[in-house]
């Protein structure tokens, strides 16, 4: 085995139970011998070199590649294995650090997400196949953390839960408040809103995919008038707006376009306006986003810490009125996407090929990994302009939620579906 490589694992397997098979057929056994077992095989010399010296960019590859292979438990049991082992401890070293700044520093520079770029970068991601999302999203296609406010919610649930909660920190008081909606997706936060709120909803959008069809569920369920999606990038936007909220879409910006990006939130938001600001963060301090992930599935993307929020924030202008940390909400969210995909995977490489599957099942498995047990999390940030703008205690925000709950319940109106259900596929079949 690739000395590098045996050094690494020797030094990071304290517990568990994994066994590699070099690229000569040489078996090695690492861990302790607890839990489940997991048997790694490098098919290729090169895929067992790549590991050793960029494991962050070239494990995923190998796997995504066919150079290596998990023969006895799934890529999330390897990952799983090698985060619960090493948290943070490896990143503490003071030349892991340093590697980390040198990245860090790269990754500011070639992050120009200037609008074209965005548009592109969007475009990578968010205008593959829809029947893709179908596969592994719920029924309203949310493709961001749900929120689990209750043992054993299911994802439908779940990210029913996530839009109440949101829509409760936006705290509506009254009918037709002039909504803006910062990377809409698929229409989802616009519909609820619109339809429960009675709010005037602008989305915008920079995937042609993704437009057409929030444009065709706002049909569907007769909100068009007060319920409007538009491609417009956030910059070229004009208001003002009583309410803003962003889900999702804030690990798009840049980090050097924090500052321009709280600042047109700040022109755009009303005197007594609320902002809501959903997006994955760090608990730690600001670091490299991965480089697999970076590459193949969110080019352009950067996790920020709070304290970079914060920082942007206050050069705006606005005022942090409250912040709340989801901690393994994501985690659980990504495991159902996880369970979904492997459940429908002959699909999906029906619609793609087997290279494609296996880096969406990376992409998946490391995600996860990240939420459980290294220093992701989601922060759900409330913004006003005034100090005054909201009541000083939540209770304003759980009496909302309660309300909105006893309304989900009463709309007789069925969900417009993002894309087709189970109930679609099996009539057609």
């Amino acid at each position: 085995m690739n000395r590098i490589l045996a050094t690494y694992l020797k030094h990071l397997l304290v517990f568990g139970d994994l066994t590699v098979t070099d690229s000569d057929g040489r078996v090695t056994r690492w861990g302790d011998g607890t839990g489940d077992p997991v048997h790694l095989r490098f098919n290729t010399a090169a895929a067992e070199r790549g590991v050793a010296i960029n494991p962050g960019l070239k494990f995923g590859e190998a796997y995504m590649n066919g150079g290596v292979d998990i023969t006895e438990g799934t890529i999330f049991d390897m990952l799983a294995l090698v985060f619960r082992n090493a948290g943070n401890k490896a990143q503490n070293e003071p030349w892991m650090r340093a590697i980390a700044r040198l990245r860090l520093i790269y990754r500011r520079v070639i992050q120009n997400n200037t609008p074209q770029r965005a548009r592109r970068n969007v475009k990578h991601h968010y205008d593959l196949s829809s029947e893709l999302y179908d596969l592994f999203l719920d029924v309203d296609r949310q493709y961001s953390c749900a929120y689990f406010d209750r043992p054993g919610a299911g994802l439908d649930e779940a990210q029913l839960a996530k839009k109440r909660h949101i829509a409760a920190k936006l705290a509506f008081d009254r009918p037709g408040l002039k909504t803006l909606d910062i990377g809409c997706g698929w229409g989802g936060m616009g519909l609820y809103l619109a339809r429960h709120l009675d709010a005037d909803v602008t989305g915008i959008t920079l995937s042609d995919e993704q437009l057409g069809i929030a444009r065709s569920r706002a049909d569907a369920a007769g909100l068009s008038d007060h319920l409007r999606f538009e491609i417009a990038d956030y910059r070229d936007t004009a208001g003002p707006f009583d309410r803003i909220v962003s889900v999702g879409m804030f690990e798009h910006v840049g980090v050097d376009f924090y500052d321009d990006y709280f600042r047109q939130c700040a022109r755009l938001l009303d005197e007594d306006g609320v902002m809501l600001l959903h997006t994955i963060g760090r608990w730690d301090e600001p670091a490299n986003t991965n480089a697999f992930i970076n590459k193949y599935i969110f080019p352009g993307g950067y996790l920020p810490s709070l304290s970079q929020i914060a920082h942007s924030v206050e050069r705006a202008g606005l005022i942090i009125s409250d912040v709340e940390v989801l901690r393994l909400h994501y985690a659980e969210t990504i495991r159902h996407w996880r369970d979904r995909f492997a459940a429908r995977r002959d699909e999906a490489r029906a619609l793609y090929d087997e290279r494609f599957c296996r880096m969406w099942e990376f992409y998946l498995a490391a995600s996860e990994t990240a939420f459980r047990w290294q220093d992701c999390v989601v922060f759900q940030v409330q913004l006003t302009r005034k100090v005054d703008t909201l009541p000083i205690t939540r209770d304003y925000m759980l009496e909302a939620e309660a309300r909105l709950r006893e309304l989900e319940q009463r709309d007789t109106v069925r969900p417009i579906a993002a894309g087709r259900t189970e109930m679609d596929r099996q009539a057609a079949e």
